[in-house]
């Protein structure tokens, strides 16, 4: 067959030649009926394929058309070339379409179920998720924040609580507990998630219960009045006493605002345990407590269920048989967790996952505000960024409590030592060494020449929460400190966190003078600018936050905890003595 018989003619493109015939949904070849040349019929249907040339005119004349008129009304017509270009195949049978494989087929009909799999898979997970959200528990308190931010800092109170409810609980302590707040775990995590401080509270720690609110069922408040000279569990379970209690009473001690809670019961640590396949313990010496029921050799052991929960109720295996001393077992027991909680073998493992999954969910009660699994999901997240080794456990400071006598059953805060660790939590500074090229940059503003008290021109505003702070500190500075040329300008256009300190690059040396007086953090001083006072001179602007607790107070949290608090941290396993 010629060039022109394979369609090359009157500038048709071979490959518009195969056009979809509508009638029989297949491709044919149409060629130019100038050609001269009958038509090569592409593939057809069984019941439509004719037998040779006469027929298919016979059958045409039958319908009373014509072929051109035929090929018009059934298949559209042909398209024009743009430009003719060279054949380089002449002489080369052009060959139909070839029919899909069987080994397409195959590969089609596989995709399409692999689709529907994946579709029942989805959906499959979906009803899982929806599973694991109805196991969670809440509780509406009274004040709780609405949601989780992974963009602040936030701190966690953990409660464990005495509650004897559930199978072979009975055993453990008072029978009849309402569930007070046994175990109490304050759990800060920094803004920038390179550390966390989990600071453990004693529940014979006697405290002021604030009043506190509670929501009853049918929706309305009911106020609970508050103690004084309280056990700190007290603060849950007495009197009808939720867990926005026990956050409300945390504040009043510490001065930290609790943003969310978890509680859990003796279950929960059983489940947990399990869960994970046991957790990793170590004791300085053998164990057998008959009160417990817990026996442990010297040495490291693995502990679930029942083991774990006796491990952590034990008060007569360790130190003073006290709870100070069970304290730093349950920090033990929890770093250890975490470690497993967060270990390769937990992550790879689909059975340890569900079960996870399971028993966290069926186990713990949260507030409302953090009470669906995509925000304990992304707590959980959040804290996996923290690295074990910057995460802190450490007991407020305490000292034994004056009013008990020689029997020394409770304790009080440290007035001394306790409020140098909250300032840090409060502040959001790290008991670990992070950061230490950052912290070195930021305390080299605080070191230079100082310049005389009297030379220090400072406008202050007040950003605080403290009404007539501002003037309290214009007072303190002009009476006490010699500053002389300073004025308070009253409130800054909005609070801020975070007292600051604004200068030109020429007041440095003023900066630091103000900067040791009031006890700035480097992190206060921020160069670059400055503002004239009433006189037209250039003066500093400081801007008291929220971190300011009173003039003659020094702002600065202390850099690190104090050298005679105990603390461990996540990634170190330390044997109970």
């Amino acid at each position: 067959m010629d060039a022109q018989g394979r369609g090359r003619a009157d500038n048709i493109d071979p490959a518009d030649q195969w056009v979809l015939n509508p009638n029989t949904g297949d491709y044919e070849l149409r060629l130019s009926p100038s050609a001269g040349q009958s038509p090569v019929p592409g593939p057809r249907r069984a019941s439509q394929r004719p037998t040779g040339r006469r027929g298919q005119a016979g059958q045409n004349r039958q319908n009373g058309r014509s072929r051109e008129e035929q090929d018009s009304r059934e298949v559209p017509g042909q398209r024009r070339r743009r430009a003719p270009e060279p054949d380089p195949s002449a002489g080369r049978r052009r060959s139909r379409p070839k029919k899909k494989s069987r080994a397409k087929k195959a590969l089609l009909w596989t995709g399409g179920t692999m689709a529907f799999v994946m579709v029942a898979a989805a959906g499959g997970v979906y009803l899982y998720l929806r599973h694991l959200d109805s196991n969670i528990s809440t509780t509406d308190v009274v004040g709780g924040k609405n949601g989780f931010s992974k963009d602040e800092a936030f701190n966690l109170l953990i409660i464990g609580t005495d509650k004897r409810t559930g199978k072979g609980n009975e055993g453990y302590g008072d029978k009849g507990s309402v569930g007070h707040a046994d175990t109490n775990i304050l759990l800060h995590v920094s803004k920038d998630r390179t550390n966390a401080t989990a600071l453990s509270i004693p529940r014979d720690l006697v405290v002021n219960i604030p009043s506190c609110q509670v929501r009853q069922k049918d929706g309305s408040v009911r106020t609970i009045a508050g103690t004084t000279n309280q056990r700190f569990n007290t603060s849950l379970g007495q009197g009808g006493r939720d867990a926005g209690c026990t956050m409300a009473t945390v504040k009043e001690v510490t001065g930290i605002t609790v943003d969310h809670f978890m509680m859990a019961d003796f279950n929960a640590v059983k489940t947990l345990s399990s869960a994970v396949g046991g957790v990793d313990v170590c004791v300085a010496k053998p164990v057998d407590d008959p009160d417990s029921h817990l026996k442990l050799p010297k040495g490291h052991s693995v502990v679930e269920g029942e083991q774990a929960l006796a491990f952590l109720r034990t008060r007569h295996s360790f130190g003073n048989q006290g709870d100070l001393d069970r304290i730093k077992v349950q920090q033990q027991f929890l770093g250890s967790l975490a470690r497993k909680m967060s270990s390769g073998d937990t992550l790879t493992s689909p059975t340890k996952l569900t079960s996870l999954a399971e028993a966290a969910t069926k186990a713990l009660t949260v507030d409302k505000g953090i009470g669906s699994l995509s925000n304990l999901k992304d707590i959980a997240l959040e804290l996996k960024k923290v690295p074990p080794k910057n995460i802190s456990f450490i007991t407020t400071p305490v000292i034994d409590n004056p009013a008990d006598g020689v029997v020394h059953k409770t304790v009080i805060v440290n007035p001394t030592l306790a409020p140098q660790v909250f300032s840090m939590i409060k502040s959001d500074v790290s008991m670990t060494e992070t950061k230490k090229k950052e912290k070195a940059a930021e305390a080299a503003k605080l070191k230079g020449p100082k310049s005389a008290a009297s030379d220090v021109r400072v406008d202050i505003y007040n950003g605080s929460e403290t009404v007539g702070a501002a003037q309290d500190t214009l007072t303190w500075l002009q009476n006490t400190e010699g500053v002389l040329k300073s004025s308070q300008l009253g409130n800054a256009p909005k609070k801020l966190p975070k007292t600051t300190l604004e200068y030109a690059p020429d007041q440095a040396d003023q900066a630091r003078r103000l900067a040791d007086i009031m006890g700035l953090p480097a992190s206060a001083l921020k160069p670059g600018r400055s503002e004239k006072n009433d006189q037209g001179l250039p003066a500093m602007i400081l801007t008291l936050g929220a971190d300011f607790h009173g003039a003659g107070t020094p702002v600065s949290a202390p850099s690190k905890a104090p050298a005679n608090v105990e603390k461990s941290t996540a990634d170190k396993t330390v044997c109970a003595k």
